[in-house]
């Protein structure tokens, strides 16, 4: 209880955002994991999850459409794209990317099952893949920061000055938004 009030007054001295911060941390009372390394890791604070439809909603009226191999979008089918219990800061991120590059933007994996698991995975609601086309493939790789090979597969790993990072796998871009990119 001491912690809380000195949290409490510390809140109050520097203002609001440092107490909503503190009460979110103190009663989920778990900590935010540690990000890789050469990247930021997201707030303490509760992250916010978005519905298929809700997130589906938001990408197409961004102009950045999607494809599945299966035609579907159940979040328990690898066949699918989907975006149930995507995070809305990924969600977020991929629409500054499209303001950012100007480029058509599809993406091919959402947070269905199949892929690789992890805290900043895409079933925690932390990725996306994108089609490699040139003039998203030239944006990235003109404008973010080489950090070098990823440990475990190799894919060439490109750092956004916000701290994304984005991967570049044998067929797609595999991206990891720790936040909105700059919204």
């Amino acid at each position: 209880m001491a912690v809380t009030s000195t949290r409490i007054r510390l809140g109050a001295l520097l203002g609001g955002a440092v107490l909503a911060t503190t009460v979110l941390t103190a009663q989920s009372a778990v900590a935010a994991p540690s990000a890789p390394v050469g990247a930021q890791a997201p707030s303490a604070a509760a992250v916010t999850k978005l519905s298929h439809s809700d997130a589906a909603n938001r990408l197409r009226g961004a102009g950045i459409s999607w494809t599945s191999s299966g035609g579907c979008s159940d979040r328990n089918n690898p066949t699918c794209t989907s975006f149930e219990q995507i995070n809305l800061t990924t969600v977020q991120g991929a629409i500054t990317l499209k303001g950012a590059t100007g480029c058509a933007l599809t993406i091919t994996g959402g947070t269905e099952t199949g892929h690789a698991s992890g805290t900043y995975s895409h079933w925690n609601g932390y990725k996306l893949d994108f089609s490699p086309t040139s003039c998203l493939s030239n944006y990235i790789t003109g404008t973010f920061t080489n950090i070098g090979p990823r440990p475990g597969d190799g894919a060439q790993q490109y750092k956004s000055g916000s701290g994304n990072i984005y991967a570049r796998e044998s067929n797609h871009w595999d991206v990891t938004y720790y936040n909105c990119g700059g919204c």
